[in-house]
């Protein structure tokens, strides 16, 4: 729900360093938020948000506390980029989580096809474990980014944006919808509604006027 978006904080490069607008959206009681996070909201009269986000601005005087972000900034056609947080998929091991191709599977070697192999150093090189050093471990639950997603509709009375594309996160996560950073080379033109050649003959043979057969007196 985009319309729900409102400014909490506006920050000035003379004040804070830089330019930023803080925006807050989703509903949450007092006391499922730590006091200072209430206080922050109780201080301009507004209600409490349940998540807080900061966006860079080149100029902050265009807003101010309490104002609704409108919806209208995106229009169908647009392509913007969508952040959130991924799916969390739990412990898993390297040929699910950094696409290895596994061991050989030759001599009885069950047991350790998916295994990752040797993590030593080779020849040349230290005996130990870089760090970086792609093992097992927990996937998902990572801040990622979908580029160039494609705006299909803008519901103005719902307020709600219809997305094309695979989104980052579950079902009633937060995700956030800025301008895309890819090149817009290909963006996507209107379409007609289509009609058939047999259609658009019978609709221009009801439309033209009858005939009068020959000989018949002209009125």
């Amino acid at each position: 729900y985009t319309g729900s978006c409102q400014v909490t904080l506006v920050k000035s490069l003379e004040s804070d360093g830089y330019s930023a607008v803080q925006l807050g959206v989703g509903e949450i009681k007092e006391k499922n938020l730590p006091n200072s996070y209430v206080q922050h909201f109780k201080k301009n009269n507004m209600p409490v948000s349940r998540w807080l986000k900061e966006f860079k601005v080149k100029d902050p005087s265009k807003f101010q506390i309490g104002q609704r972000v409108p919806i209208e900034m995106f229009v169908m056609g647009d392509y913007v980029d969508v952040s959130g947080t991924s799916k969390g998929k739990g412990f898993a091991g390297v040929m699910k989580r950094h696409n290895f191709s596994g061991l050989p599977t030759s001599h009885g070697a069950s047991d350790k096809v998916r295994s990752r192999g040797s993590s030593g150093g080779g020849s040349g090189q230290p005996q130990r474990v870089f760090k970086g050093t792609r093992m097992a471990g927990r996937m998902g639950q990572d801040w990622i980014t979908t580029h160039k997603i494609e705006v299909v509709k803008v519901d103005m009375e719902n307020e709600m944006l219809l997305l094309k594309g695979a989104l980052p996160g579950s079902v009633g996560s937060m995700v956030v919808v800025k301008e895309t950073i890819k090149a817009q080379k290909h963006k996507r033109a209107l379409i007609a509604q289509k009609t058939s050649v047999k259609k658009t003959a019978n609709v221009a043979k009801k439309a033209a006027p009858a005939k009068s057969p020959a000989g018949a007196p002209k009125k």
